[in-house]
This record gives C-alpha cells, structure tokens and sequence, in this order.
C-alpha cells in the first residue's frame, strides 16, 4: 500500500480524533503554533466526560478554553514550561501549572513527563508522505512522539515545511495512528517598534560585536534592535534557539556567509512561509542547539539576551518579578554559559534601566541591591559576563563584588546612583 492509501486510512474527523482522548491520559502538544488548534479545542468540549487527563506544552499562543472554562478546570490540567501573555495570569491563579527547565534539558522534562498522547500542527505531505513540523515543531516534537502510543496529527495547508535531519524535522504517515485536517491561518509575531532606550542599548553592544563573530539573539525589542543593527557587518554565522526577522534581513542582505542553525522561528508571515525552506535554515532540536559544547564549538560566538531585573551583585532576573511568572527559564543561561567557553565569545544580559510597577505606576531602578522575595534567578552572578542598560555596559566576568557594584551603579539611571550608593555601604558591599 503506498503512502496515499495509507494516508486516506488513517483519515478521521477532527472530532473522531478527539474521541480517541480518554480519562487519565498524558497528552504532549506542540508548542505555540505547532499546536493543533482545532483537534485541541475540541479536546476541551469533551472535557465533561474526561478525569484526570493532564496536558504538556510550551508558549502558548492559543487561548485554549481549558486555562479559563470552569467547566474544564478540574478535568483538564494544562502544563506549560515557558509562559506567555495568554498563560500568565492563568499560572498565577493556580490553573495553568508551570514547569522550570532550561531548553538544553527540554528533552528530560517532556519525557520525565511520559506523554502517552502525540498531537501536532503538520504541513501537508510532501511526495515522499512525509509531513513536516513546522518553524515551532522541530523544537520538541520528537521527545514526545518518542514517549506517545497514540500520535495523531492535525494536517494544516498553512503549515511550512522546514529542514533539518530528516528525522526531528518531519514524520511519515505510516508513523502515525490518526490523521486529522484542518486549515487555520498561523498567528503572526509582530514585533513593537524599537524604542530610543532599545536603540542606544543596542548601540552598546553592537559595538562590541566583530565581523565573524556567530550570533544568538532572544525575544524582545533591544534584541530586536541588536539584530537589524547587525546589517553592517560582515561574514556573520547563526547559532541561536530563534531565528526572527532581523536574521532574515540579515541572511537576504548577504551578511549571513556562516553556517545558520535554529531550533524554532518566531515572527511575522513573511518568516513564518516559504521562506525557511527556500533560504535553507536548519532546524534542529533545542537540545542540539542549546548544547553548551555545541555553542562553545563556535569562535567569536556572541550571546544577547534581556532581563528584567538585576541585584548589584550581578544575579539576573529575566523571567519573573517577585511571584509573578512572565515568562520562563528558557535557553538564556544555556548560551550565557556557551558564550563564556567559546574562543573569543561573549554574552550581553540587556534591561532597560528603570521600570515602572504595574501596582502602583511608580518609576523604580531595574538595578536593585536586593531582589524583590521570590524572584527566580534566572543566571546566577558567577555566570554572567555583561550587563547593558542604556547608559553602558557593565563588565562583570571574574570581577569581585566590589568592582561589580560600582559597575553596575554606573550603569543605573541618574536619578537611583547615589541611593544604590547608600544601599550598597548599608549592605557592607562597598565602603564608604
């Protein structure tokens, strides 16, 4: 039987596939635009019926109706291990629960997890019958179709194909037990336009950047800025968790002459297509590319992130303020750590210098002499090399506590330096 028969055997409605759901099940979902939405949602209108049944996904990008419903809370718990806009508030209540892992250990958390439900957002099948992941799928997706007995996937016309190994990258249809479809447009990631703050930032750390040098880039606008920066450079290589829209102005530009690898792409529709394929990005597992001896591999490897918060001693805070979870551990301290072992590396932890509390709308400095109680470290001061903010770079690789200090008050806004000051002797961190 070839694969189109195979295909058509394996064909069910989006409802029969969610039939296949059953009380206690362990269900692994791609993560954000890999999710298959349709099979998904109609998942949680059986959730009356179903006890027990948990779920395990990542940036989520879909308001699914389980996070919120009451009518589902109770029979479906949704676990996420990097939380969004759509999930945040939804953790911090209680009914969306959050895992903390870094990408390079991804693997170990979705297996650790024992998904025995596959489900996937696909391409359509190439001649081959192979369908494809996705720009979001590549990521994780094999981890859990790896640990499922049942997979089942959604075919979506709007799904891109993306390269990789042949085997993280795509499955074939004689792979998996039900085939369900259902067209839905992909949600863009629009990127706000770059701010002046962002901007002198970047100016910062593009200055520090040589012609050569490979480059890792994370979410946000001075990331954003630091990327389309990078336009008058020359010879540059890509090793990074993401690949965005500055990278693909930067590969069209002909600025990118060095091997370009990814884990998953995020951004507008005009990455989010034809174009991964045709410009020949590769995918790959974000263990494979958040391995540390994989960056490290790369001379000149340069590392750029942003934070939230960081104490005068150099701890980081880039996930979450307090209690409140905005967003997860990510990949930061993966590359944080890469970037230290590569020849010639560097990494850059970006914030704006002052911040203002969404409680009481009060300005306040990001550089703070303690962390506000129950804030997550995302990268612990041993690691960190620089921080940025828009009046300089602190260095702060090897440097003792005293020199890390005054670095960082001399990057801090104007308007907090001199209590930093008093704080910093008060604390026995300077002296007077």
């Amino acid at each position: 039987m070839g694969w189109r028969e195979t295909y058509r055997s394996k064909l069910v409605t989006v409802e029969e596939a969610a039939r296949r759901v059953s009380s206690g099940d362990r269900i692994f979902i791609g993560h954000g635009m890999a999710s298959p939405r349709a099979l998904v949602e109609a998942i949680a209108e059986r959730a009356e019926e179903l006890e027990g049944v948990q779920i395990l996904s990542s940036l989520t990008l879909y308001p699914y109706r389980f996070m919120s419903d009451p009518a589902c809370i109770g029979h479906i718990d949704y676990h996420t291990m990097f939380a969004t806009a759509l999930d945040r508030g939804h953790v911090r209540d209680g009914t969306v629960h959050l895992t903390s892992v870094h990408l390079s250990r991804i693997d170990v958390a979705i297996t650790r997890f024992n998904p025995n439900v596959f489900l996937a957002d696909v391409s359509e099948p190439d001649e081959e019958g192979y369908v494809y992941y996705g720009p979001l799928g590549v990521h994780t997706n094999t981890y859990g179709e790896r640990c499922a007995s049942l997979r089942i996937v959604q075919v979506n016309r709007h799904q891109p194909r993306v390269r990789g190994d042949g085997r993280t990258n795509r499955i074939h249809v004689s792979a998996v037990d039900l085939i369900c479809e259902s067209d839905h447009e992909l949600p863009e990631y629009v990127q706000p336009p770059v701010t002046e703050s962002e901007q002198r930032i970047a100016e910062h750390v593009l200055a520090r950047i040589e012609d050569g040098s490979t480059i890792q880039l994370g979410l946000g606008g001075i990331a954003n800025a630091v990327g389309f920066g990078l336009a008058a450079r020359r010879d540059l290589a890509i090793h990074s968790e993401m690949f965005t829209d500055s990278m693909m102005a930067l590969q069209k530009a002909g600025v990118l002459t060095g091997p370009v690898r990814c884990a998953f792409a995020l951004g507008s529709r005009a990455l989010m297509g034809p174009y991964l394929w045709e410009a020949g990005i590769a995918f790959a597992p974000t263990p494979e590319i958040n391995d540390v001896v994989a960056i490290a591999a790369h001379p000149r490897m340069v590392s750029i992130n942003c934070a939230l918060l960081v104490d005068l001693t150099g701890q980081v805070a880039s996930e979450g303020v307090g209690h409140y979870q905005i967003s997860g551990t990510g990949g930061q301290l993966d590359f944080v750590r890469g970037a230290a072992r590569s020849r010639g590396g560097q990494s850059f932890l970006c914030l704006h210098s002052t911040r203002t509390d969404p409680r009481t709308g009060a300005t306040t400095s990001t550089i703070l002499r303690d962390l506000p109680p129950g804030t997550p470290i995302t990268t612990p001061r041993a690691d960190v090399m620089s921080v940025v903010t828009e009046y300089g770079i602190a260095d702060l690789w090897c440097r003792p506590i005293e020199d890390r200090v005054h670095a960082l008050i001399a990057i801090a806004h104007p308007q907090f330096r001199e209590q930093l000051r008093t704080d910093a002797i008060e604390a026995g961190l300077i002296r007077a």
